[in-house]
């Protein structure tokens, strides 16, 4: 039996439910981010070109895109609770198919597939997070969100260096982590948000209701996949060896897991749609620094932390305003197309990021990254063009 989300007053019932589908999403971000790298040295193995290999990649953000939306509407139809069991399922089996099959040109199905299911798992349990998170403090349970979900990320490839990257190992602690994630969906069964009709609304309403967020989800997909994909290269070229560049990344993600819960705090108290317009600011003018920066060593460094924990808050304060805006089958609906846009930026960043650092090398890659962000400011125009 499923609860009503919206109205339920135990506080206790929510704090668990909250749990519960914090711990699923980060037991899902351990295993996603263990098997990312774990194909791509597969691919390699193989002697599929990088060309290639960013073609399948990129197959994830694409399934996500078509089969997003529709998410909702399935839930509506079958359960929350069930298409979440079998999202989980999906992604168990089809990540063991991978090994099972180990051919190229089948993973390209696969893939499509496994990340489809990916897809349903995260609009689900974002649903389900912000549905009960109560209005008073949603920014803060978003922000704590964000942070497990960047704990969670960081964690696969360190599971990756003990376990290997050959044989089924890997695989099958991929498996097992994902499997991990079906106790919480059992346990908290009766905890579930109600989902009794698909969304009422088509999906562009949402995008066009509150543009601001739905475009902060793009840039941050773009900013995060094109920054951390190509920002190691551009630390060679500006004259890091090759073990500190890669370190850059690392800087990044550990601004981004300590600056979401404070981000979270102050999106309770104040405007959320001025705080992504705000956080939108600061990214692009903290990207615009770097090339002033890029030979000053540790001040480098620090602007990396910071910059990278501010930009990582448009996704908590973006999941935390479509929260305060929509609510039942609607919240769902802007779920999904935060996840859409979120998916968008994802496939389009680092081709977007590479070239420009190809075309003004390096400083390209920072100029790349600062006009992401004026998206998100065209999106705060829109919203009070629209008010």
């Amino acid at each position: 039996m499923t609860v009503d989300a919206a109205t339920t007053a135990d506080p206790q019932a929510r704090n668990l439910g909250i749990a519960a589908a914090i711990l699923i999403i980060a037991l899902v971000g351990v295993g996603l981010s263990l098997t990312i790298p774990l194909l791509s040295l597969e691919m390699e193995r193989m002697g599929v070109s990088g060309t290639m290999i960013g073609i399948n990649t990129a197959i994830a953000g694409i399934a996500s895109i078509i089969a997003v939306p529709y998410v909702p509407r399935v839930a509506a139809r079958i359960g929350v609770g069930r298409m979440l069991g079998l999202a989980i399922a999906t992604v168990i089996v089809t990540l063991v198919l991978f090994k099972a099959s180990y051919n190229f040109w089948l993973w390209f199905p696969i893939r499509f597939v496994f990340s489809v299911a990916l897809g349903a798992l995260f609009v689900l349990s974002e649903y389900w997070i912000s549905a009960l998170a109560p209005p008073e403090r949603r920014g803060m349970v978003m922000g704590i969100y964000a942070t497990v979900l960047a704990l969670g990320f960081a964690a696969g490839p360190a599971i990756l260096a003990g376990v290997g990257t050959s044989g089924w190992p890997p695989y099958l602690a991929g498996a097992a982590l994902l499997a991990l994630a079906s106790g919480p969906l059992l346990l908290a069964r009766g905890l579930l948000p109600t989902l009794d009709h698909a969304p009422p609304r088509r999906f562009s309403v949402y995008v066009l209701a509150l543009p601001v967020a739905t475009l902060a989800g793009m840039a941050f997909g773009a900013v995060e996949t094109g920054g951390f994909a190509i920002l190691p290269v551009y630390g060679l070229r500006i004259g890091f060896d090759a073990e500190s560049a890669a370190f850059l990344v690392s800087i990044v993600a550990l601004g981004n897991v300590l600056m979401q819960l404070p981000l979270g705090l102050l999106a309770d108290r104040m405007n959320k749609g001025v705080l992504l317009v705000i956080i939108a600011v600061c990214g692009c003018l903290g990207a615009a620094l770097l090339p002033v920066l890029a030979g000053t060593g540790q001040a480098f460094q620090a602007l990396l932390f910071v910059w990278g924990g501010v930009v990582g808050g448009l996704y908590t304060v973006g999941l935390a305003h479509l929260a305060s805006r929509f609510e039942g089958p609607d919240l769902a609906g802007a779920n999904a197309a935060f996840v859409v846009f979120y998916n968008i930026g994802l496939t389009v960043g680092p081709p977007i990021v590479g070239a420009a650092m190809d075309y003004n090398n390096p400083h390209g890659f920072a100029y790349a990254l600062s006009a992401f962000f004026v998206f998100i400011l065209l999106g705060g125009v829109m919203g009070a063009m629209r008010r």
